[in-house]
């Protein structure tokens, strides 16, 4: 009896040994699905609702949600999207790496002459020498892939593609008439419907969901790399416009639930609020894909890991890459309340964003307060997966890890890399469209900074109070004047914040006379300008303003569609004797196209050849060889 005892005992514990071993054999390098969509807004998922529920259907988002930490101020870099995906991918700020706008890279001009303002130059692609998620996991070991929409260059299709930046796999190219999914190839919205006919590119699944070529792409980069730890980057093209369902029936549903007539024209909704059924459409379409490849990591063996899902090493991040698109004068899209504006605006609904985040020994069904940014998901993957950042290497968002782990409530343990101590400010900046707009947000106070001359310079508004309440999410109060010493020093934190980045600013125009700005009447007017192989100069006058700065914007493939324009310092000389003032500088081999810039001490900016937005290379210098 005694040695059947031991025999027993002996199994157990050779059976609890094997569990054990079992569990320490978790793979040490853990998978991720970063899901980062498109102009999906804040109010856009039903587990972010607030004040009045929106009427999309999001079950496969809202599981997901509670398998790990909701975070309630989840913030995107930038209100727009190539700056934010450069910012997620690089680890570095937009104002850092000039990245702040869309398929710029351009000469620098106004929207309009009688704009007040001319932006500063922006880079259009993401400089090759930034070391992006995919390449430090690359060096680490890790199958790397890619699908659906780009856009860190200055169109979708030039240079740097994801193969130049580190990927193994990618799959959104023009050349394919699905690269666009479920968005491509439908001039009428109330045509051309997804059927259950074998030979339809778009056949409807058996819930009804037609195909989408991005997911499936997702699919087959998880099924063919799952025996290697991966890391895919979906970035899906929903819900970003042009606003339209391939599924009749998804959109009929949406038209009785939301009591409005199943449209005729294919043109315009105009029905303020979440009342657009083609949008409805497309979020649940998005959550739809979403939870086909969830079910597919929960369904599926861990080669690495026998016994397990691959779900259970998975890290799983879902965010957009800005706040919601509300619409435009013909077409309202959705509705960002309780949150002011949309995407492109730097006001809280064009950067708050959902932002959920899940994975191995991270709490289910917490909701966090903590305020988190984009920026902060590369160092996180970095810590996730044991990746050590490339020497020298400048991160500017924070490594959530330890929070998720410990406690997603506790914001100390969210370390600033720049202090070394818990981060207190986060900060934006968008000198471009008409925003032109950078903010600091700062223990629940929000101050914006006015870049164009026309308007305050400072708004203040108060978030939420000390121990996390919400106060003014709407961004209704201006406090600026009630409490100036706060503006103030926020002001003079971002300020400093922008000069450490060597961040661009914005410029008076000269050509503006719809609002007197000081100093208009003092410009500087050209004599002439010359060019000795590679070096230019061009000679002044100064009518009363002093010229503080000159640089030359180049390209070196002014003729192509995709030219791309970089700035050059350019040497000022003062006038001397009966020597003009002048600027000089040696263009780089190979450039074919330039344009002077020169910035006086009253902050306007003179172009010459004078440029008008959209009109290059045709006015600029060309180099003839």
């Amino acid at each position: 009896m005694i040695e059947m005892k031991r025999l027993v005992g002996l199994v157990c514990f050779i059976g609890a040994g094997l569990w054990l071993h079992g569990e320490d054999k978790r793979p040490a390098k853990p998978n991720v699905l970063l899901m980062l969509v498109d102009d999906l807004g804040w109010q856009d998922v039903v587990c972010y609702d607030l004040d009045e529920p929106c009427p999309y259907e999001t079950p496969n988002l809202d599981k997901l949600a509670k398998r790990g930490v909701l975070f309630r101020n989840g913030y995107s870099p930038a209100p727009v999207c190539s700056p934010s995906r450069c910012a997620i991918m690089s680890g570095k700020h937009p104002a850092r790496t000039m990245s702040t706008t869309v398929a710029s890279g351009k000469p620098l001009s106004a929207f309009h002459p009688q704009n007040s303002f001319i932006a500063p130059w922006c880079r259009g692609g993401m400089d090759t020498k930034e070391i992006t998620i995919a390449e430090a996991l690359k060096l680490n070991g890790y199958r790397t892939g890619h699908v659906g929409k780009w856009h860190i260059a200055i169109q979708h299709y030039a240079f740097p593609q994801p193969s130049d930046e580190g990927f193994d796999f990618t799959s959104h190219y023009a050349g394919n008439p699905q690269a666009r999914g479920v968005q491509n190839g439908m001039p009428n919205r109330l045509d051309s419907f997804a059927s259950r006919k074998s030979e339809d590119p778009y056949r409807l699944d058996e819930a009804g969901f037609p195909r989408d070529h991005v997911t499936e792409e997702a699919l087959r980069f998880l099924s063919e790399n799952k025996n290697s730890p991966f890391f895919l980057y979906y970035a899906s093209w929903l819900v970003h416009s042009p606003l339209q369902s391939r599924s009749q029936e998804l959109l009929r549903k949406y038209c009785e639930k939301l009591g409005v007539d199943y449209p005729t024209n294919p043109k315009g909704w105009l029905l303020e609020g979440q009342r657009n059924p083609y949008y409805c459409a497309m979020v649940e379409s998005l959550d739809h894909y979403i939870g086909k490849m969830l079910k597919y990591l929960e369904r599926t063996d861990d080669p690495r890991w026998p016994g397990h899902k691959l779900v259970e090493n998975t890290y799983l991040v879902f965010t957009s890459d800005n706040g919601g698109m509300e619409g435009h004068h013909e077409e309202v899209f959705t509705d960002n309340l309780p949150l002011d504006k949309g995407k492109i605006y730097i006001r809280e609904g064009g950067i708050r964003v959902p932002f959920i985040i899940a994975g191995p020994n991270i709490p289910s069904a917490v909701e966090s307060d903590v305020v988190v940014n984009g920026l902060d998901l590369h160092p996180t993957i970095l810590g996730w997966t044991n990746t050590p950042p490339n020497a020298g290497q400048i991160l500017d968002g924070s490594d959530l890890g330890d929070m998720l782990l410990v406690d997603p409530q506790d914001d100390k343990r969210i370390i600033s890399p720049q202090t070394n101590k818990p981060r207190e400010s986060m900060f934006w900046h968008f000198p471009n469209g008409y925003c032109q707009q950078s903010a600091h947000l700062k223990n629940g106070y929000k101050l914006i900074y006015n870049h164009v001359y026309e308007r305050p310079r400072l708004e203040l508004y108060q978030l939420y109070d000390s121990q996390g309440k919400r106060v003014d999410w709407e961004e209704k109060i201006d406090l600026s004047q009630k409490l100036p010493e706060l503006a103030n020093s926020m002001n003079a934190e971002l300020l400093e914040f922008l000069e450490g980045m060597d961040a661009g600013m914005t410029y008076y125009n000269p050509t503006c006379t719809r609002v007197k700005i000081p100093g208009a009447n003092q410009l500087l007017s050209v004599i002439d300008e010359q060019r000795t192989n590679r070096r230019v100069r061009l000679r002044f006058k100064e009518n009363g303003a002093k010229v503080t700065r000159a640089q030359v914007i180049y390209t070196m493939n002014g003729d192509s569609r995709d030219s791309e324009w970089f700035p050059l310092e350019a040497q000022v000389i003062s006038a001397k004797g009966k020597q003009p003032a002048k600027v000089e500088a040696t263009l780089p081999p190979h450039v074919t196209h330039y344009v002077f810039n020169l910035i006086d001490e009253n902050n306007f900016l003179i172009s010459h050849p004078q440029m008008k937005k959209g009109d290059y290379p045709g006015a600029a210098l060309k180099v003839v060889r």
